[in-house]
């Protein structure tokens, strides 16, 4: 699931989230990994399908990620769900608690992905879709298949 652009290669992404939520407004944020998590992530051994971000004494975390215990690790290998710091600018994180608070939002990461030698992760303020939402989510999707079918067909 290798996708490689202009230095960018995504090692994962949670496409349930578009489903789930309504993306407001993405971040790049920086990840506070350990030795032995970067080497699992380099090697696709990682999913944030399940991924959220919390605030700690107005600190933002991931929560849900996971990354697999390298193979090679010793005893200071990591713990694979443990939760992890985000690095982002004072006004991103200012910005992101003042929407949260206010407007009832949460933030889900959406992607994960190397950014030269970094890893980064994209992070999206959402607001929660109802099941009619879904349903008209559902609609639209098998509708724009079926419309690509026969223009495909027409062709032929």
């Amino acid at each position: 699931m290798n996708i490689i652009m202009a230095n960018i290669r995504i090692i994962s992404q949670n496409k349930k989230a578009s489903f789930e939520y309504f993306l407001l407004d993405k971040f790049e944020a920086g990840l506070k990994l350990k030795g032995t998590e970067i080497k699992s992530i380099r090697q696709n051994k990682c999913n944030i399908n399940d991924c959220y971000v919390i605030f700690k004494n107005s600190k933002p975390y991931v929560l849900n990620m996971f990354v697999a215990k390298y193979e090679n690790g010793n005893i200071f290998n990591h713990d694979e769900l443990r939760t992890r710091e985000l690095l982002l600018n004072k006004s991103e994180i200012n910005k992101l608690q003042t929407r949260i608070k206010l407007e009832g939002l949460t933030i889900v990461a959406t992607k994960l992905y190397f950014k030269d030698s970094l890893v980064k992760l994209e992070i999206a303020l959402a607001k929660g879709k109802k099941l009619a939402d879904k349903r008209e989510a559902i609609k639209e999707r098998d509708t724009k298949r079926n419309i690509e079918k026969i223009i495909k067909n027409s062709y032929k």
